[in-house]
């Protein structure tokens, strides 16, 4: 039902935006933050309160993301479901259907989010880590965790949630990690040397041309291929360091 589809994208939101660092680490921090928010995530946000909530979610750590970070990142999803009705809303007001990619509708959904005032959550405080949530492709970001997020709300197979109905699945950016680069340089995807927007757009138009309308589909198979490879090369050398040479 509908509530399921708030659900999962606000739910959805708050997990994508904390993918970054140590498997574990995230899982463990995820977990964390949605305890505290519930079954329901989205009634959650809807009703969500700073004041009351300082002690529970201001509590949550994620390496540099302080628990007044994950105050800000709720109380702009908060406003975002107030005014817009919902994530996918808020972010289509920004959306082009002409566009041949997301570029300039994640310019927009950042721009916007972190155009709110975050007075009440941070006070006088400059350092606001919030915005590590919202990154931007006109400063160079891969926006790899936007990426990812709206990979899983567009795209609708085994994998992937599938509950946005806007925004095609031929638009989408790949989710730029460290396995996408290695396997990228490796076969020749990009010409780009450097991680950011530029590569991660590059690798995209390169796997369009396998398939025009899905060519993010194939950032499952890019990234395990590359851990698989260095499970694999971690497994010989141990295998090696522990032949006895005499």
């Amino acid at each position: 039902g509908l509530g399921d589809v708030y659900k999962r994208q606000v739910g959805g939101f708050c997990a994508a935006a904390l993918a970054f660092g140590r498997g574990t680490s995230v899982l463990k921090s995820i977990d964390a933050l949605l305890a505290v928010m519930g079954d329901s995530p989205a009634q959650f946000v809807r009703k969500f309160d700073t004041a009351k909530h300082r002690r529970t979610i201001g509590s949550i750590t994620h390496r540099w993301i302080r628990g007044q970070d994950l105050l800000a990142l709720l109380l702009i999803l908060r406003r975002m479901l107030v005014t817009s009705g919902s994530i996918e809303t808020f972010f289509n007001e920004g959306y082009d259907a002409d566009m041949p990619d997301i570029e300039n509708a994640l310019e927009s959904f950042s721009s916007r989010a972190l155009g709110m005032n975050l007075d009440s959550v941070y006070g006088r405080t400059t350092r606001r880590n919030v915005s590590y949530f919202f990154p931007r492709p006109s400063k160079g970001s891969a926006c790899k965790r936007l990426n990812l997020y709206l990979r899983w709300m567009v795209r609708r197979d085994q994998l992937d949630l599938g509950v946005w109905t806007t925004v095609r699945s031929s638009q989408l950016v790949i989710p730029l990690d460290t396995h996408t680069i290695r396997v990228g340089q490796c076969l020749g995807l990009t010409k780009y040397r450097s991680p950011g927007w530029a590569m991660a757009r590059d690798i995209t138009n390169t796997l369009r041309h396998f398939d025009p309308i899905d060519p993010v589909k194939y950032d499952f198979s890019l990234c395990h291929i590359s851990m698989l490879c260095l499970l694999y090369t971690s497994a010989a050398a141990a295998e090696r360091s522990s032949v006895d040479l005499g």
